[in-house]
């Protein structure tokens, strides 16, 4: 009993070590991408860093402490934090701590290589090949952070918190504030150019992230209960998830059960576990993978 519990400590410390090199590498990459390929184009791929980039710009010579605009990584920060707070208290988070180191070190790491390297591109005069290579970076970054069952907060989080209680989808919501971001850009900088470079840098990651995510992202979830009304208020009201009751009958006790049917991102599975243990430790539940087809009727 002994050994397995120590095989088991071992793991989970094996696999938050792994998780938060994860975090390490992915946070870099997005910062490298920032400040050496899209930030010196005025490229905006939407996010949270996409409004610092244009507060960057747009503030060079304004403010007296920033002569050369407002740091992008503090910028970030100063959304970030009021925003993981508000997710905090509307829909929980169960990657709340990995999201606030990942989102602390993005903005570290960027505001260390903007102070050392400046606005000067990695490549001169071919902003095409910025936000190619930008876009595949930012990817591979943000790869590397969803593998480590992180998020770096930013839209991401905004559009779970004003999809809650709506019948949106969280990833409409993404797109529609990471579209406003991209406008943004046009009406700061007045240049065409602006919104559709952006718009070719979030391709090229949205691609990138497709590629490396091969696994679907989302997993099945069956939940036996006797509290079926308080895990329900947790995925419908608290989560933002639908889900499906089914109704059964136990074998040995020949007892009927309700049992809860949802489809749930990998990256929430983690929290609506917890929860779930939390409002009944005797619950059962299962998991498997999702299919990638249409969602079965009453999801």
């Amino acid at each position: 009993m002994e050994r397995k519990r120590y095989l088991s400590s071992r793991a989970l410390l094996l696999s938050g070590v792994a998780g938060y090199s994860l975090i390490l590498v992915g946070a870099f990459l997005q910062a490298f991408s920032y400040v050496l390929f899209l930030a010196p184009y005025k490229i905006v791929p939407g996010g949270i860093y996409g409004i610092s980039i244009v507060l960057h710009h747009v503030t060079k010579g304004v403010v007296p402490f920033f002569p050369d605009g407002l740091p992008m990584g503090l910028t970030a920060l100063c959304f970030n934090i009021p925003l993981m707070i508000l997710a905090m208290k509307r829909i929980g988070l169960a990657s709340g701590r990995r999201t606030v180191v990942t989102f602390l070190l993005i903005s570290v790491f960027t505001d260390t290589l903007s102070y050392l390297l400046g606005d000067t591109p990695l490549v001169e005069n071919d902003r095409f090949i910025a936000c190619f290579y930008g876009g595949a970076i930012l990817g591979l970054g943000v790869t590397c952070v969803f593998r480590a069952q992180s998020t770096s907060a930013g839209t991401d989080v905004l559009a779970r918190v004003l999809a809650n209680n709506t019948n949106l989808k969280v990833s409409n919501m993404i797109i529609l504030l990471d579209s406003v971001i991209v406008l943004l850009g046009l009406l700061v900088f007045q240049d065409w150019a602006v919104p559709l470079y952006s718009w070719f840098t979030i391709f090229v990651y949205g691609k990138i992230v497709e590629m490396f995510q091969t696994e679907n992202p989302n997993r099945a979830v069956f939940i036996v209960s006797g509290k079926t009304n308080e895990i329900k208020e947790l995925i419908v009201d608290r989560m933002g998830m639908r889900g499906t009751f089914l109704h059964g009958r136990g074998m040995y006790e020949g007892k009927e059960k309700e049992i809860i049917f949802t489809i749930s991102e990998r990256k929430d599975l983690p929290r609506l576990k917890d929860e779930v243990q939390r409002i009944d430790p005797q619950a059962f539940v299962s998991t498997m993978h999702a299919s990638k087809g249409s969602p079965p009727p009453g999801i």
